[in-house]
């Protein structure tokens, strides 16, 4: 028979061990929870190299087709059709980027030309080399209601870690930003979850959310390699492009006056 002392012993060390799992089981908690987010700073290039498809002009969407609601989905495809028509005339419709404006959100994330992300511990920074455009992410930041955000091309964006993904959100683009020609409401949502997936490689997961529009979220993931590329000032000089009144666009190819 054991007794009352070596009885008292065992309650006690197992009393202890039990503390020292609970104890060890919170400092690792805490640990998880306090450890730095991952650094996703640097220069991204889309990859793979290939990824507008045979025609870079006219980039084939990052998931498939789109679907839309009416009158949108006629409009879409009455767009491809006087696009295809206006190409041909060599007279292609007039883009933003024709016009020297940003791309907006979230065409700025796709890098026609390289970005860099520039972290610190209240935002992200996202600086695209085509039309030296900046777009910047408040973290552990709460979204303004929705009338008090004036619209910009590529919207307010607050965003937050998920252990090693930042989920950000974005309202407030505005109405003249479209994505393929498409328009979108003031109800547009813009939800990204960025990660790297290895020392070399980040994604950035976009749902579009916008239920006039889209008969149901659009979303499609964008992948990028790390680059030692240095991305340089670009400016859009727009005065080789002539733009019609009918919004075709025509390459002067006489002397501009200064």
């Amino acid at each position: 028979m054991k007794s009352g002392r070596s009885s008292s012993r065992t309650w006690a060390s197992g009393g202890l061990l039990a503390f020292l799992c609970v104890f060890q089981a919170t400092f690792a908690a805490q640990a998880k929870e306090w450890a730095p987010p991952p650094d996703i700073s640097g220069t991204w290039e889309r990859y793979p190299e290939d990824w507008a498809g045979p025609d870079p002009d006219n980039p084939v969407p990052p998931n498939g087709p789109f679907k839309l609601n009416e009158p949108y989905a006629s409009a879409f495809v009455d767009l491809q059709k006087r696009k295809a028509a206006a190409n041909l005339a060599g007279t292609p419709i007039a883009t933003s980027s024709t016009r020297c404006l940003p791309e907006g959100m979230p065409t700025i994330m796709e890098a026609i030309y390289p970005i860099q992300i520039v972290q610190t511990a209240g935002q992200v920074i996202v600086l695209a080399e085509f039309l030296t455009q900046t777009r910047r992410i408040w973290l552990d930041d709460s979204m303004p209601p929705a009338d008090e955000i004036s619209p910009s091309f590529n919207g307010h964006s607050v965003g937050h870690w998920e252990g090693d993904t930042l989920v950000v959100e974005t309202l407030g683009v505005r109405s003249d930003v479209t994505y393929y020609g498409i328009p979108h409401t003031a109800a547009l949502q813009l939800t990204e979850r960025i990660r790297r997936t290895d020392p070399e490689t980040l994604e950035d997961h976009v749902t579009i959310d916008d239920p006039t529009v889209f008969a149901e979220p659009y979303s499609f993931t964008l992948t990028y390699k790390k680059s030692d590329y240095r991305i340089s000032e670009y400016i859009c000089e727009n005065n080789q492009v002539e733009v019609d009144d009918r919004g075709g666009s025509h390459l002067k190819l006489g002397r501009t006056e200064n």
